[in-house]
């Protein structure tokens, strides 16, 4: 059997209880407590904060292309698409042009971003991904404006056109073919329509916009990478992040700022850890005194308090990352913890435990206690033996 050195064997001896320093003991229990109700909350709201954050993520790549790629005005679009299409990461490429406009009915004219698209819908409007050509408004706008598929829509774009009149905004009926369920992140609801329409509306040498689906959104940035040296001079390249760059900034500016926030918990209970090793520092000063007249010195003293501060911490934040991580667990997967409907993207707090999250919180909650240990080791280790033995 391995021996474990005195100062480790003396730290565990000194964390049992006894009659006689039994509420040094508590003060100790209290300390390590605190430490794992400190870890438990930190990694409670860390993983709350993630599931909230995985959602809004997914939502919002679901409507994102993995590749935006902004063409010169005058530019082939169809060369560009085909050079496009021959690398093989790449699922659809997809024409649109976009513009803002307004929808009118009823005597009523909403604020719109007309989306004018190649093909079926994209998968950017949901409940029409797919569909046939057509005009396609938020379910919202629709409701609002009292409006059914089949009925007449009309379109108007800040576009003037000459008339006898002087210029007049351009307009365009068109039949309402369904409607797309709208995010909840949008700040200006779009109305999806075939791209010959929208050229008539926005006018045909705007700039087009290819929106290009890869099957790995990570290959996407490599191939980013690639299709610039062999698109058009003036062509301007977006990839998922860049398009969503401030959003996925502010998330972890908010996780960051939360991390920081809830570690002050920890660093309470560990300024508890230092206040309750210098309680048995003082309660232990014949015991000290004795180590120091059989040869123990500071050195050996600074050590057992280290470990005993360490074997505190340790405790507690082994036991508060079980407890923390097993409620994670259990309120995400009953999902305890409902939310009103209709409010955010969920109907229930989700919690999403992540390894290096938890990681970071022992390692920080350790790094606290094991500097507010060396302090009272350090303290302890002044103790004079001649002035302790007289005590």
């Amino acid at each position: 059997m391995t021996a474990i050195p005195v100062e480790l064997a003396l730290a565990l001896r000194w964390l049992r209880s006894t009659r006689k320093d039994a509420f040094t003991s508590f003060l100790s229990a209290v300390a390590a407590g605190g430490i794992g109700l400190g870890v438990a909350a930190l990694v409670l709201a860390l993983a709350a904060l993630s599931g909230m954050q995985r959602l809004l993520r997914a939502e919002i790549l679901t409507r994102t292309p993995a590749l935006e790629i902004r063409l010169p005005a005058g530019t082939d679009h169809l060369e560009v698409e085909r050079t496009i299409s021959r690398e093989p990461e790449v699922r659809a490429v997809q024409t649109v042009l976009r513009g803002s406009g307004w929808v009118v009915a009823g005597g009523t004219a909403l604020a719109v971003e007309l989306f004018g698209h190649e093909g079926a819908v994209p998968a950017s409007f949901p409940d029409a991904a797919g569909a046939p050509p057509g005009l396609y408004l938020s379910a919202a706008q629709a409701a609002r404006l009292g409006l059914e598929p089949g009925a007449i829509v009309d379109l108007a774009a800040p576009r003037p056109t000459l008339t006898p009149l002087g210029p007049q905004p351009r307009l365009l009926s068109m039949r309402l073919a369904g409607t797309y369920r709208p995010a909840r992140t949008d700040e200006i609801a779009q109305a999806a329509l075939p791209l010959e329409r929208a050229e008539i509306l926005l006018g045909g040498d705007r700039a087009r916009v290819l929106q290009v689906t890869t099957g790995d959104l990570d290959g996407a940035l490599g191939l980013a990478g690639r299709l610039t040296a062999s698109l058009p001079a003036g062509t301007a390249i977006a990839t998922w992040q860049d398009l969503n760059r401030p959003l996925f900034f502010a998330l972890r500016l908010e996780k960051t700022v939360m991390f920081l926030a809830v570690s002050l918990v920890v660093a309470v209970a560990a300024i508890a850890l230092f206040s309750d090793l210098s309680l048995v520092a003082s309660t232990k000063r014949r015991e000290l005194g004795v180590l120091a007249a059989v040869g123990v010195d500071a050195r050996g003293v600074r050590a057992t308090f280290l470990w005993l501060g360490l074997l505190l911490s340790g405790l507690g934040a082994a036991a508060g990352a079980v407890l923390g991580c097993s409620a994670a667990l259990v309120l995400d997967r009953y999902r305890l913890l409902e939310l009103p409907a209709g409010v955010l993207l969920f109907d229930h707090l989700p919690f999403d435990l992540r390894a290096l999250d938890v990681a970071a919180v022992l390692a920080i909650t350790l790094a606290l206690a094991a500097i507010c240990s060396g302090l009272a080791a350090v303290r302890a280790a002044r103790l004079d033996p001649v002035e302790a033995l007289r005590r």
